[in-house]
């Protein structure tokens, strides 16, 4: 196997090119659309976690006393608080887009930085700048410990995380992309995830989906 790690917007154009046999990835709304248009052969639902809004302790932009993630960042635009996207077009990235239109507001402005990397260098960018972003929290906990950055805001439904793996259409391997598929969603890839971060991070940092999901897999 040869894994290729970049943003969910990326990995989908992978997959339209026929240049990736399977994708991983955690952009639904992107996904269906993918699948709709006939690139992907089969996607089913392994794992989730769920996006918080991290910052500096401080606050400044009282994101802590919000209502929903929606005005959590409506909160941080008004006080011109700063603000790192990773602007990569991850699925992170169109997480974070979607709750800014969800609040009304299209961002910009000398608070907001789009980074155009990966989640890692985006909190450790955020850390030096005492600034605010959108992580997953898997990642967030990852590398809690050489951060100042705390998680201020969580909790809202529509900060759900949800992974799918999709086996593509156009796949040069479509054997190998399938036995991963079903290997990924089985009992002994479900179990893999169950125990990853386990012993680092004290419990997973993924919650398996795939044998309890009531969503059955898109042909």
């Amino acid at each position: 196997m040869r894994v290729v790690a970049v943003g969910s917007g990326q990995a989908l154009e992978l997959g339209k090119r026929g240049d990736a046999d399977v994708l991983l990835v955690h952009a639904p709304a992107a996904e269906q659309e993918f699948m709709k248009a006939g690139h992907g052969s089969d996607r089913r639902f392994v794992m989730r976690n769920d996006f918080v809004v991290a910052g500096p302790p401080p606050d400044p932009a009282a994101a802590r006393s919000a209502a929903g993630a929606a005005s959590a960042l409506e909160k941080i635009a008004r006080a011109g608080a700063r603000f790192v996207s990773r602007g990569d077009d991850s699925g992170t990235h169109r997480k974070e887009i979607a709750i800014w239109r969800a609040a009304g507001i299209e961002p910009r402005g000398p608070w907001y930085l789009e980074a155009g990397q990966g989640m890692g260098e985006v909190l450790t960018l955020a850390d030096e700048l005492r600034a605010y972003t959108l992580t997953d929290r898997g990642t967030y906990r990852a590398m809690q410990k050489g951060l100042e950055l705390e998680v201020l805001f969580e909790g809202d439904p529509v900060l759900d995380n949800p992974y799918h793996v999709i086996t593509v259409t156009r796949a040069r391997n479509p054997d190998g992309a399938r036995r991963f598929a079903e290997w990924i969603t089985a009992v002994q890839g479900q179990s893999v995830i169950a125990s990853f971060g386990l012993r680092e991070f004290g419990s997973p940092l993924f919650e398996p989906m795939a044998q309890t999901a009531a969503q059955p897999a898109t042909r």
